[in-house]
């Protein structure tokens, strides 16, 4: 399976592609907002010659759903996310506002909800849904067992942890989510985190700060 990042808007939130052999591919927290950043993702999908067929959030925080319209009709996708999730999606509008999104242009509401140990499938590929709440009530990390990698949204990150102060966030709950669901994984699988540079599970469990 392929993996491409991009980062955008002014959070430096980190989007990601993911497609096998078969061309087929999903978009994960799409951020784009300005007119360039929706071009950049539009132009990677065309010289790649990839078919997107599902658009997921791991999350509804602002800066990870900011494209989910323009990629939703771009594309004709339906959005998959966890159902807790939806009050945070459904108050993105007054969230934009306050951070300066002032062209942020709402989201379809998800046609499809993952939970903890759901399978997504697309191509000949398949992601298993880990339930990680603590940043965000609905928060989801999806797991490829096969090449031993996880999109981790904004659970964990290299060196660090992600906020609990925002709406809906829980210190312990997010400690608890990653002690159970993530550091039970193997050293060596890489995480892709939703903002900053990937990691592996074996450093973040040596290194990581809030970890120890």
């Amino acid at each position: 399976m392929e993996i491409h990042q991009i980062t955008f808007n002014t959070f430096q939130e980190n989007t990601f592609i993911l497609w096998d052999n078969t061309g087929d591919c999903i978009i994960i927290d799409p951020g784009c907002y300005e007119k360039n950043e929706e071009l950049e993702l539009v132009d990677f999908i065309n010289k790649n010659n990839l078919n997107p067929v599902k658009l997921i959030n791991t999350h509804c925080h602002i800066d990870h759903i900011l494209g989910n319209k323009f990629v939703s009709e771009k594309w004709d996708l339906e959005l998959y996310m966890n159902k807790i999730d939806l009050p945070l999606l459904e108050g993105a509008g007054d969230i934009a506002k306050m951070y300066g999104f002032k062209n942020y242009k709402g989201s379809p509401y998800p046609k499809h909800y993952l939970e903890e140990g759901d399978i997504l499938e697309f191509g000949e590929g398949k992601l298993e849904i880990l339930f990680t709440p603590g940043h965000a009530p609905g928060h989801i990390c999806l797991f490829n067992t096969e090449e031993n990698f996880i999109i981790s949204g904004d659970v964990l990150f290299n060196g660090s942890i992600g906020r609990t102060d925002l709406l809906g966030g829980d210190f312990d709950t997010l400690i608890e989510s990653i002690k159970t669901k993530l550091m039970t994984l193997q050293d060596e699988t890489i995480v892709y985190c939703g903002h900053g540079p990937s990691t592996s599970i074996g450093r973040e469990r040596l290194s990581n700060p809030f970890l120890q």
